[in-house]
């Protein structure tokens, strides 16, 4: 829960719009409204990457604008904002400096940084294209009139269209400052947000509060990634705080766990670092005795790590062998899994995999890496023998039980009587006790071997479902 208990919202406005702030990372994009112009600048690329370079050559209009070498992370910030009503949403992105070249992307609706990085999501507006004016942005150029239009490599139209918008949907802004590729100076820039609905109502157009949010959404990180720092800095206070207070709850479940220590004036800054995962919370105190509160969910995820492979049913008495397999994940992120090395699939059950070794390969779709291919052997039992002398499953055996350590089966039945005992030397079973056929019935096996979780390194799948029919 966001609270705000403040009387001196004003102080976020100064004589040209909120004060100049930036976040060069998607992660950690400033929440935004439409009451004022928003003063920002651009002075680096961040502490990770935003977009993977790997798949960078298919975001958008990005990398096709008229210089083929631009470079769309290297002096960034990234805003954020909630459409307050339905409606027309553009703005107007203006130079501030002589030497600035300014271009954007806008990513919505809800939509998630991950899925910006590895290109699952592709910007719905943007431009790349070199500025012969001092405004670019979504709308109408103010500077010559110029309508915006989807992007076309070599235009010279820094505009493109409106959006429309719902209430309720969250929309990214990236801002780039191409110039700055070559001098490394910081840049200043103004973004005054346009349309019909800001027209309309400027204090409704955008949610403002998701600004009061000034921790910003919830963020979703990698292990090993640098650290997140949090700001009160960008709360409605503005200057005038007093004292800051910053708490956790490591397992989101309603119970704070440790009162922490920030860093800067008044310990306004919170640095996290991973795997840090929780809840954070900030009270701050300001100079009139009201109080100002906010959270943030931070979750760290790690490379997938392959807990067991579980056996949900196997039948290999058919014309074909059958295995249906589910793929269990130490951990609770959002996977995708695929098996030799066929296509990812989100459903962690296989049908039908063949008895034997394969490989499984699991994906964090996070963004935060995927598995080596892993080993994993299905070792299968017949759902039914023909014990009748025709050569046709006459003996019940497990399949690939010599590939095992000590491997060892006890047969029983259906009273818990022990009727065989079998290992990898032996045929199997033909369905006699003490030289005496058994009749037609199910019978029921434990299986043993001599392993710890992996045999020789591989990982064995482990059998739920141990019965078999004995058909005469």
């Amino acid at each position: 829960m966001r609270t705000l208990l403040c009387s001196m919202c004003f102080l976020f406005l100064f004589v040209f719009g909120i004060s100049a702030q930036n976040s060069p990372d998607c992660r950690s994009a400033i929440p935004v409204c439409a009451d004022a112009p928003i003063l920002g600048f651009s002075d680096g690329s961040g502490d990770i990457d935003d977009f993977d370079p790997d798949v960078i050559t298919n975001t958008g209009c990005l990398e096709k604008g008229s210089v083929s070498s631009a470079n769309i992370e290297n002096n960034t910030s990234w805003y954020v904002f909630r459409a307050g009503t339905d409606g027309q949403v553009g703005f107007d992105l203006e130079a501030l400096s002589d030497t600035a070249e300014w271009d954007f992307a806008v990513y919505g609706p809800d939509v998630d940084c991950a899925n910006i990085s590895n290109g699952t999501a592709q910007p719905i507006r943007c431009n790349y294209e070199v500025n012969t004016t001092s405004f670019t942005g979504l709308g109408i150029n103010p500077e010559d009139g110029r309508i915006g239009a989807p992007f076309v490599v070599g235009s010279q139209n820094t505009y493109d269209e409106y959006i429309d918008v719902l209430q309720g949907e969250i929309y990214f802004i990236l801002i780039n400052n191409y110039n700055t590729n070559f001098d490394g100076d910081a840049e200043p820039f103004s973004l005054t947000f346009t349309g019909q609905s800001v027209d309309d109502d400027q204090d409704t157009a955008l949610d403002c509060t998701l600004r009061d949010e000034f921790l910003g959404l919830d963020i979703i990180a990698c292990e090993g990634d640098p650290d997140i720092t949090l700001s009160a800095l960008r709360s409605p206070a503005g200057p005038a705080i007093a004292s800051v207070t910053w708490t956790v709850d490591y397992d989101d479940d309603g119970t704070i766990d440790d009162t922490l220590t920030g860093v800067g004036a008044f310990g306004a800054e919170l640095v996290v670092s991973s795997p840090n995962s929780g809840r954070y919370f900030v009270s701050i105190q300001t100079t009139v005795a009201s109080v100002i509160t906010d959270d943030i969910l931070i979750t760290f995820y790690g490379i997938p790590v392959l807990d067991r492979v579980e056996i949900l049913e196997t039948n290999l008495s058919t014309e074909v062998d059958v295995n249906n397999i589910e793929i269990i994940v130490d951990g609770d992120g959002d996977y995708e899994y695929a098996i030799n090395g066929g296509e990812f699939q989100d459903d962690p059950i296989f049908l039908d995999v063949p008895p034997g070794l394969n490989t499984v390969v699991i994906n964090d779709k996070n963004g935060c890496g995927a598995s080596e291919p892993i080993e994993f052997l299905v070792v299968g039992y017949p759902k039914f023998f023909t014990p009748n002398a025709d050569g046709f499953h006459d003996a019940w055996n497990i399949l690939g039980i010599e590939t095992l350590n000590d491997p060892v089966v006890f047969i029983f039945d259906r009273y818990g009587k022990l009727l065989k005992q079998i290992d990898e030397t032996t045929i199997g079973w033909d369905g006699t006790f003490n030289g005496r056929p058994m009749p037609s019935s199910d019978y029921w096996f434990r299986f043993e071997y001599g392993e710890d979780e992996q045999n020789d390194g591989v990982i064995v799948a482990k059998t739920l479902r141990n019965h078999f029919s004995l058909v005469r």
